[in-house]
């Protein structure tokens, strides 16, 4: 199990250019199977869920090149043989339930065992079960998911939650579909966005893209093609909190200020500011970091909804930023409720924080954190805590640090390029 060692109090100084973002790139990965010809994605992340996905898409299969140099992966679905997947593999993911619209729209049937991914709380797949039978879609679950159908029809689908992965399986599983198919209550994150743009340059039709209802009308057949993914949004902010947290200034490349607009607004509460130069950030040195109360001197609340809003994924960060700023702010995150479980973590590092209940927490701020030793949880929370580390007194311990390879590329190399004090220790299991 790798560990970070991390030496806070050090300003980040300094570029960087963020990866691909992980979570178009893994919905991108399961539509090349909706094609026999070759799909080519640019600027993928080589993080450990592309890894496990590709492993997965191998086991199906699929013929996968990467071009290192260019982080170019080239995908061929032309000899898939849909057969029973390794449950150990789908545990480590969660975007393995993305293999079901493709492969029941074009193959006819799909076993999957059930997914994985980080544990903050329950994540649910009925809205895409739901949402393939309205396609036409037969499912039965007896410890696996089965799905088969004789061809899907389009239909006029409600969504019961504007679920990202759930629109993304019944997007794919529509592109195939015969007739016209309406998804509405579809969610809009720009990994949505961009899933539908590479399935239009692969012939697919789809219309309204960025709304909640989606238009598709089924085609035949589709072909290949080349798409760049754009960046990862959420990398480009654990970047800006880990240069606020620690005092410094750095500028981000190329970091798709279009997706940003939102988050700057939620982060200004938190007296942040960030400084758009054509598609670079430019985070300044001097923050004003303090609280803007609400009207009547309320204490003000930052809470996550759905696409155009406050993404739930920054929370963890939003909060580690908040421990550094004057002031106090609620949060809080209706969607899972594991997400403020890292907080105690927190507080052992010196920050005043009350949870208030699975869902809440109060920070009161600023306080100066001293170093300790801690484990990742998952993904979100494993760099909250980095950030966290990078902004104490002292040397810190980050256990697991598997959990945040999952998302993140390189990160080790990309914060010492900014001056961090960070080292990645490889700990040797017993009998090796």
């Amino acid at each position: 199990m790798d560990k970070f060692i991390i030496q806070g109090g050090k300003p980040l100084h300094g570029t960087m250019r963020p990866s691909g973002n992980k979570n178009a790139a893994l919905p991108m990965m399961a539509a090349t199977l909706l094609t026999e010809e070759p799909v080519v994605l640019k600027n993928m992340p080589d993080i450990e869920d592309t890894r496990t996905m590709g492993k997965l898409l191998q086991s199906l299969g699929m013929k996968i090149e990467r071009d290192t140099q260019s982080s170019a992966w080239t995908f061929q679905a032309d000899e898939i043989r849909p057969g029973d997947l390794d449950p150990d593999l789908c545990r480590q993911i969660r975007a393995s339930i993305l293999l079901a619209g493709p492969m029941v729209t074009r193959f006819g049937n799909l076993t999957l065992p059930p997914p994985g991914g980080d544990v903050i709380g329950r994540r649910r797949v009925d809205t895409h079960i739901l949402a393939l039978e309205k396609l036409g879609a037969d499912f039965s679950f007896n410890d696996v998911f089965r799905f088969s159908t004789q061809g899907l029809v389009g239909a006029d689908i409600l969504l019961d939650e504007a679920s990202v992965t759930a629109t993304e399986n019944t997007i794919m599983a529509a592109v195939l579909a015969k007739g016209t198919t309406h998804i509405r209550n579809a969610a809009s994150e720009p990994h949505i966005q961009e899933l539908c743009h590479l399935l239009n340059a692969m012939g697919a039709k789809i219309d309204n893209i960025g709304s909640n209802v989606l238009e598709i009308e089924g085609v035949d057949r589709l072909h290949g093609a080349e798409f760049t993914i754009g960046p990862d949004y959420l990398e480009v902010i654990s970047y800006v909190g880990a240069a606020v947290v620690t005092g410094g200034e750095i500028r981000i490349k190329d970091a798709g200020v279009e997706h940003l607009r939102m988050i700057q607004l939620v982060l200004q509460k938190l007296g942040v500011g960030m400084i758009f130069d054509g598609d670079d950030i430019i985070v300044p040195a001097e923050q004003k970091l303090e609280i803007k109360p609400d009207l009547g001197n309320a204490i003000p609340e930052i809470s996550v909804m759905p696409w155009p809003a406050f993404p739930t994924d920054l929370m963890s960060i939003a909060i580690v930023i908040a421990t550094q700023v004057k002031g106090t702010i609620l949060f809080h995150d209706w969607m899972y409720p594991s997400r403020m479980f890292f907080i105690d973590k927190l507080v052992s590092m010196g920050a005043q924080i009350v949870l208030c209940d699975p869902h809440r927490c109060i920070v009161i701020g600023p306080t100066k954190l001293t170093a300790e030793k801690l484990e990742s949880p998952d993904i979100r929370a494993g760099i909250a805590l980095v950030l966290a580390a990078l902004s104490a007194e002292g040397q810190s311990t980050i256990r697991n640090a598997g959990q945040i390879d999952r998302g993140y590329e390189k990160i080790e190399y990309k914060l010492q390029g900014l001056g961090a004090d960070i080292v990645r220790k490889r700990t040797q299991t017993i009998g090796n």
